[in-house]
């Protein structure tokens, strides 16, 4: 299984929130299409699927992968998740 994260950056880029988490099959474009669509209609802009089976896990590999290295930060409104930020 994987973590599927939806959401958006701030209006100046240096906050990623997270609206969305979903469990989804290892590779399903199918299955992540389906939940994106809707979600991007509704002011998404970005998803990303993580391999690992836990939103908090999902939640700090996106820290280190999209936030850490510009100074950005991650807010998580789906579990309020806060990634470790050393």
């Amino acid at each position: 299984m994987s973590t599927l994260l939806i959401g958006h950056w701030d209006y100046d880029g240096r906050t990623l929130t997270i609206t969305e988490s979903h469990e989804v099959e290892d590779g399903d474009q199918a299955t992540m299409d389906a939940l994106t669509g809707p979600a991007f209609v509704q002011g998404a802009g970005w998803a990303c699927e993580f391999d690992v089976d836990r939103h908090c896990d999902a939640v700090q590999r996106a820290y280190e992968e999209y936030a850490h290295d510009d100074g950005s930060a991650i807010e998580d409104d789906v579990e309020h998740v806060e990634p470790v930020t050393y």
